[in-house]
């Protein structure tokens, strides 16, 4: 599993609001539902950081 870092981040009250009510929706949490937001434009954009091999 990769390793996370936590971090502070300073959000619009409503945007937040919104987040929350969508990970609720999807059985996630805050956290995991931005985590799982970031991916997922990552991944649209093609710019998924690349997967380090087990050695």
């Amino acid at each position: 599993m990769a390793k996370k870092k936590a971090f502070a981040l300073r959000i619009n009250e409503e945007l937040l609001k919104a987040v929350e009510k969508w990970a609720a929706d999807e059985f996630r949490s805050t956290n995991g539902q931005l985590e799982w937001m970031l991916n997922k434009c990552l991944k649209d954009v093609k710019r998924q950081p690349k997967k380090k091999e087990d050695k």
